[in-house]
């Protein structure tokens, strides 16, 4: 079972957080997300339990635990239906690209010219 892990302290390790889980069960593998940029922890992650009633144990007492002084939120991790990703194409932001005084802004809306206020 793939298990979500959120409010994570920014100092926690994977090895801590392993350690935490392993105390349930076995653990496949540990991931804290961490920025690309900055290599920082994002504050969550994932555990990976192959034992369904394990994990859910784990998810169950963990749930609201306080680690290095925060409480976690741990759960069952639901992958999203495919159709329910983000795109970043040209247009994600939300305007509408077919033409007026404002079309294709940044800030969405219709083509009324509410984004860009700048002159003709």
């Amino acid at each position: 079972m793939n298990i979500f892990v959120g409010s994570l302290p920014f100092s926690i390790e994977e090895a801590d957080l392993r350690e935490s889980f392993e105390a349930y069960g076995a653990v496949d593998s540990v991931k804290i997300i961490t920025d690309k940029f900055t290599g920082r922890s994002k504050g969550f992650g994932f555990v990976e339990m192959p034992n369904d009633e394990e994990a859910q144990k784990a998810i169950d007492e963990l749930n609201g635990a306080t680690v290095q002084g925060r409480a976690i939120v741990v759960n069952k991790s639901e992958p999203k239906p495919e159709g329910e990703r983000r795109s970043f194409n040209s247009n994600s932001r939300g305007g509408d690209s077919r033409g007026g005084y404002g079309g294709g802004n940044s800030r969405g809306g219709d083509n009324r010219g509410g984004g860009n206020r700048g002159g003709y």
